[in-house]
């Protein structure tokens, strides 16, 4: 061996989004003259410099070498001791490799960040938005769920209660918004609300929304109700007070002395109808041709196969046709539109469904390919995101369908789409707003995109990119 080294110190800490420096001392023992090279091993390495890279020593003489660390405040700075290393290759002799090895203590944070999707609700009985939270930290994070309002008009049913969550994944809870007062008649009412984040050793984390109560029936049906009411009670009144007398004037014409009435003729008889003349059977033996006949056209008709019906396309179909011309990040998408069914599905910001026709977007069937998956969930036209349905999730290459095909649901409003790998794009027309413009996901990220909830609008056309 004719190389000697030293970390100094050799175990260090780190605040992540900091920077943290080790010197490493190396000694050419041996009695040439050698360059040596230096590369930073294990987890730590992708955010490790070394300076220099290189060093040249005379026998017998050391040099220094700088190794940074510079971990990022994201959730790929897993907490806790991370063992390291370099890797020490002399250039006279490169079978000679020496790897000095230390420890980096990274220091632990917590960063918690909570969405309700949508921010506003309505309905007349229950509301239901879904709370996501996502740990962006680099630690698991346990926390308790809780709503609360002003006066205390709703009651709240969040499935789960408490959530555990590992560094930089995401927890989805269902919320379930219940009016204590039923509403019969009125205007829409705005309820504020919040649900409440609780996390041990930290302040409560409180996101807002709003919940929109309907009345059962609408205001003017009480008021014209009303008034039907009180013109019924006031005619009854002034027909009990001034009910008048009816008399008949009508008198019988008296008959004039010793006169008959005159006779009336009797309807005349009418002959019966004279019988169908019977039409003459044919001789039998022309009938045995005819059945001979009838046989040899039976016989060549059931020669004929019925033909197959072909199979239908979807996206998943689309998506792998492409992807076999040229390979990579692609989206096929068709749209199931009220009256017309299923489109032919297009792929990669093509428009799917109609525009200016009128015709709602019934559901989605979405397939990508090299995007790790794509998960999603629809929302529906005075519904909003209904219980019962999940975020569904499909793999590459395989179909994902959004919504209802059945004639009794609602059309679509919107919709939250997410890739794992990248990010996804779309673009919504929605009745009477035409084009809404592009939105974008963060790489990983989910995202919603349609109609606001608070315009109930149906949704008409789609754009993906993926």
């Amino acid at each position: 061996m004719s190389l000697w080294t030293s970390l100094e110190p050799a175990s260090a800490t780190v605040d992540p989004g900091s920077s943290t420096t080790v010197r490493l001392r190396v000694r050419n023992t041996g009695d040439i003259v050698d360059e040596y090279r230096f590369e930073p091993v294990g987890d730590p390495a992708p955010w490790t410099t070394v300076e220099p890279r290189a060093l040249r020593l005379y026998p017998g003489t050391t040099g220094t070498v700088e190794l940074t660390f510079a971990p990022p405040r994201t959730p790929d700075a897993t907490a806790g001791p991370n063992p390291y290393a370099v890797r020490v290759t002399p250039t006279e002799h490169p079978d000679a490799v020496t790897v000095p090895e230390g420890n980096l203590t990274i220091t632990p944070f917590t960063e918690v960040r909570a969405e309700l999707v949508p921010t506003t609700v309505k309905g007349r009985f229950r509301g239901r938005p879904r709370l996501a939270v996502d740990n962006l930290g680099n630690t698991k994070v346990t926390a308790s769920l809780g709503g609360k309002d002003t006066g205390e008009r709703l009651a709240y049913d969040l499935q789960p209660g408490n959530v555990q969550i590992e560094p930089g994944r995401a927890a989805f809870v269902k919320a379930t918004l219940r009016p204590r007062q039923i509403t019969w008649f009125g205007s829409n009412q705005e309820q504020p609300y919040a649900i409440t984040l609780r996390r041990a050793g930290a302040e409560p984390e409180e996101v807002n929304g709003t919940f929109v109560q309907r009345g059962i029936l609408p205001g003017w049906l009480a008021t014209t109700f009303g008034l039907l009411l009180a013109l019924t009670i006031a005619f009854v009144t002034i027909w009990l007070a001034y009910r008048p007398q009816l008399q008949s004037v009508a008198r019988e014409k008296p008959e004039k002395a010793g006169q008959l009435a005159p006779p009336r003729p009797s309807p005349p008889i009418s002959s019966p109808p004279p019988k169908a003349q019977e039409k003459p059977s044919e001789p039998a033996e022309k009938s045995g041709k005819g059945g001979q006949d009838d046989q040899k056209g039976g016989g060549g008709g059931g020669g004929d196969e019925p033909k197959e019906k072909p199979a239908e396309k979807t996206a998943a179909t689309a998506v792998r046709e492409i992807v076999a011309r040229s390979a990579g990040r692609h989206i096929c998408y068709r749209a199931f539109v009220q009256d017309d069914g299923w489109q032919e599905p297009v792929c990669d910001g093509a428009e799917a469904g109609t525009v200016g026709q009128g015709k709602p977007i019934k559901a989605l069937n979405i397939a990508v390919s090299d995007t790790k998956g794509v998960t999603g969930a629809s929302a529906y036209v005075g519904e909003g995101w209904r219980k019962g349905d999940s975020w569904k999730k499909e793999d590459d290459r395989k179909d994902l369908v959004l919504g209802s095909t059945e004639s009794a649901d609602p059309p679509m409003e919107g919709f939250t789409l997410q890739v794992f790998d990248g990010s996804v794009c779309h673009e919504a027309y929605v009745k009477d707003r035409n084009w809404l413009g592009k939105g974008c996901t963060e790489p990983g990220k989910w995202r919603y995109g349609g109609s606001a909830m608070e315009w109930n609008l149906q949704l008409e056309a789609v754009r993906f990119t993926v």
